[in-house]
């Protein structure tokens, strides 16, 4: 997190970040960022990975995880 607060939701529970933390969700762990106010974060990921959120339409990939 570079700025701000953010939630990491898991089906088991929640982690909360402030400025500086860094969480790592391993390969096919269902998880949700939520922020109650703007958070700016670095999101590294491999090349070519998609976006699996609920949205199957624009470049995501249903049920790739």
């Amino acid at each position: 997190v570079l700025r701000g607060n953010l939630r990491i939701e898991f089906r088991d529970g929640a982690v909360e970040l402030t400025e500086g933390d860094m969480v790592v969700v391993p390969k096919g762990v269902v998880h949700r960022p939520v922020a109650e106010h703007e958070a700016h974060v670095m999101l590294i990921e491999r090349a070519g990975t998609l976006n699996t959120g609920d949205d199957v339409e624009g470049g995501t990939a249903g049920e790739w995880i």
